[in-house]
Order: structure tokens, then sequence, then C-alpha cells
């Protein structure tokens, strides 16, 4: 993994705003995301997360405003899966392909050596069942495949949708220690989870989103119950 500098932000969202048709998705959003950190990103359903993580992954094209990561807008650089490890749709495999054969294929795709692929199965645990086909694998296990490949290139940064989804409470535990060991590293990881709780274990700094707008953005540190805050910030409680 790359060294990456301090100063400047790993991520950096300003103004981003997206729009289908008369439906505005996220609103006017700016919020940074600093190197060397975990980064969770909250809000109800509905409340763009995903669209936003999109457009930060360069998957989806800003109406307005402008995205750029590790200084380099997101607009005008080549998916670079060295750069950037991105899992926010389900892994993609075709059910009857083998998971080793989908993340071989992926590799072959990016220009990353066949022996990666052999890696990322050991790190998500899943070197034991590689051999059998995709369509007969547990949600969780698809999820863990979908980390895997997110993972072939070794990259700075990780852009991370629900990731805890389908897991069990090892498969949580696990999950929580590899994005730890990343950034301890060095590496960057923004994740989205409606797992509050698990998430106040796991992040450094918090941005809550509600309606396409930025309502909160700061350290964990400073936040009291992530839980609390969230419905506080997104209607769940009274005011």
């Amino acid at each position: 993994m790359r060294s990456q500098t301090k100063a400047a932000p790993a991520i950096k969202v300003e103004g981003l705003t997206k729009r289908y048709g008369r439906r505005t998705v996220v609103d006017d959003l700016t919020f940074t995301v600093r190197p060397g950190a975990v980064t969770g990103f909250f809000g109800p359903n509905g409340a763009g997360k995903t669209t936003a993580l999109k457009a930060v992954a360069g998957l989806a094209r800003p109406s307005a405003g402008a995205v750029s990561v590790l200084g380099a807008p997101v607009a005008s650089t080549v998916p670079d899966a060295r750069r950037i490890g991105v899992h926010i749709e389900p892994c993609g495999a075709h059910p009857a392909r083998s998971a080793r054969a989908h993340l071989r294929a992926l590799a072959l795709s990016a220009g990353l050596p066949r022996h990666r692929v052999e890696e990322v199965l050991e790190i998500a645990e899943l070197t034991r069942a590689a051999g059998r086909r995709v369509g007969a694998y547990s949600l969780g296990m698809r999820q863990r495949l979908g980390l895997a490949a997110a993972l072939l290139g070794d990259p700075e940064i990780l852009v991370l949708d629900e990731p805890a989804n389908g897991l069990d409470p090892q498969g949580i535990r696990w999950l929580r220690t590899m994005l730890r060991d990343r950034v301890a590293e060095g590496g960057t990881v923004l994740l989205s989870s409606h797992l509050l709780a698990e998430a106040a274990q796991t992040v450094d700094d918090v941005v809550v989103i509600d309606r396409g707008r930025l309502v909160h953005e700061g350290p964990i540190s400073e936040v009291e119950s992530l839980e609390d805050l969230f419905l506080e910030l997104t209607g769940g409680l009274e005011r």
C-alpha cells in the first residue's frame, strides 16, 4: 500500500448534487475524508448515500459539484484498482462461475497479477470455498466475495456500501479487524452502514446526511452516542 500525503484529504466532495429528472437525490453535499482513517457515512434509507458513494467511485456523474480522490478529479481519471477499491453493488459474479474464476477475470481486466486472487481469497476467508459456484453462496459469502474484489488492487482507498450486510457476528468482527488493519498501514476507508453500534467501534470520523444534504461532520470522539446523534439529526428523535 502506498503512502499518502497527510496534509491533503484522501477524498474531497464539494457541492455535489445529483438529480434524476426533477428529483434531487444529493443536494449540494460537501465533506472531506482524511487519509489513514475510517469515515462512516450515515443516513436514513433514501438519504442519497449510495448515490454519493457512486459519485465518489466514478460510477455516477454529478449534476453539479466536484469530487476528487487523492487530489485528482474523479471525472478526469481512469479507474485504477490500485487507487480505489469499490464495493457498492452486489458482487456481480455469474452464479454458475466460481469465486476464483470471477476474481481471476477481474484481475485480468484490471491488469493485476494473478497471484493477487489467492491473496484476497485468503484475506476474505474464502479459500476453501473458492472453487464453488457463486450461486450456491450465502449472502454473507457473496458479501465477502465483493469485498475480496474491492481488495484486488491493494488500493489506497476503499469505498464500501453496507459492507456488513449479511455477515454473521464472526464475519462482522473479521470486517472490523480487516478495516482497522488497513488504516493502521496508511489506507483510507469510506463506508456506509445501518449497524450504528458496530460502526461506532470501527469508524474514526462521522458524516451524516439527510435528504441528500449534510447534517453532521466530525470525529467519532466528539459523539457521545452515534445512534442518538443519527436519530436526532434525521428526525428519529424529538428535537
